[in-house]
């Protein structure tokens, strides 16, 4: 097997902090200005799947398709001879985020924007063929979606760059691959498993795709067991994880799981640590679909809170990461330039108010990964 390409080494500003893709509501200039103003070193295009058709993962990254079109069926989404008008649709959203993005980027222009898409392995395991099957049954298939995903970013990474006047870091989501991997995705009968991939298959569709793209990629998995050894080897920029995991974090942590995140920092590539709940906990914080928050004690240090005292949550969410340096023997200073801090996941399911927070809270992570508090 060939060697992977040299990650990409030119480094979005060291303390950067950023989204994992999807916000909450309907209304794009709010998300794309919210985006801006809290996470200015890396803000990333939102998504916004309550729009519904067309604006969910699968439909906003069918609409980066290159000659293949998708549509709704009422299993998902299929492959179809033309685009009608569910895919139209996911094309139509895709321009109104990118225009509210450019318009939320008109004031100080950020060095670094992110884009999302999914991978080419979940897109597979999602999109059915004619037949009604995973077009993952259909090893040539999937080849087809994977050069025509990488021809679609090559060209919305470009119009990305010129509307924004940033870099482009793409990230690539690919929650389905350790299902694929283990095959445990159902078959259309519901009565088998569609026959895993083998994971130097996996990985050479992967390093191709990523060199294929011309930006750095990350790889984002918040699975409960992401491959990470096997995405480092793929020449992606950096690797995203649910650092909340009891694998990775806090007594429970698997010292096999351990040894290979600190493989990677090894490398020398970032981890974009979900360290941030992506909602609020019942009971004390706003919760998604609740008007306003339960009257709580303000001294808290549930990182979930909503009292605008944030230091205690702040240190909470914190200690994971300072936890894993020192359990993987790096010292912190270095968390700036080795860790990216981001939610756990997107924040789709929560208010308004809580995805404005966990940005904030994420933002003002990377600036204790630059410089660590000696009392934490």
């Amino acid at each position: 097997m060939p060697d992977a390409p040299a990650p990409e080494r030119v480094r979005w500003p060291a303390g950067a902090a950023t989204g994992v893709g999807s916000l909450p509501g309907t209304d794009v200039t709010e998300a794309a200005s919210t985006v801006v103003g809290e996470l200015p070193l890396l803000p990333h295009l939102p998504e916004l799947p309550a729009r519904g058709v067309g604006a969910d993962m699968i439909g906003r990254t069918a609409a980066l398709l290159v000659d293949l079109a998708v549509e709704v069926v009422p299993t998902g989404w299929r492959v179809t001879a033309r685009p009608g008008r569910d895919h139209r649709r996911a094309l139509d959203l895709l321009r109104f985020d990118i225009d509210a993005l450019d318009a939320a980027c008109a004031g100080p222009r950020p060095e670094w924007v992110k884009v999302q898409a999914a991978g080419p392995w979940t897109l597979a395991a999602s999109v059915e063929l004619h037949t009604g099957h995973r077009v993952l049954t259909d090893r040539g298939a999937v080849r087809e979606f994977a050069g025509s995903l990488g021809e679609g970013l090559r060209a919305h990474v470009a119009e990305i760059a010129e509307r924004t006047g940033a870099r482009v870091l793409v990230q690539l989501d690919e929650p389905s691959l350790p299902a694929v991997l283990e095959g445990r995705l159902p078959t259309a009968s519901g009565w088998g498993t569609v026959r895993s991939v083998a994971a130097p298959d996996a990985q050479d569709l992967l390093r191709d795709l990523i060199a294929a793209i011309g930006a750095p990629v990350v790889v984002h998995c918040c699975a409960v067991d992401p491959p990470v050894r096997l995405l480092a080897a793929t020449g992606v920029a950096g690797i995203g994880i649910d650092a909340t995991l009891p694998a990775v974090s806090g007594p429970t942590a698997v010292p096999a799981a351990l040894d290979a995140l600190g493989e990677v920092w090894d490398e020398g590539i970032p981890l974009l640590l979900g360290l941030v709940p992506a909602v609020p906990r019942r009971g004390g914080a706003v919760e998604a679909g609740s008007s306003r928050p339960e009257p709580r004690d303000p001294r808290s240090d549930d990182p979930r809170s909503t009292s605008p005292d944030s230091s205690a949550a702040l240190r909470t969410v914190a200690r994971r990461a300072f936890d894993l340096a020192d359990r993987l023997g790096f010292d912190r200073s270095r968390l700036g330039e080795l860790a990216v801090p981001t939610p756990t996941c997107g924040l789709a399911g929560a208010t308004s108010a809580w995805a404005r927070r966990a940005m904030a809270l994420s933002r003002e992570l990377g600036k204790a990964f630059v410089d660590p508090p000696e009392s934490w």
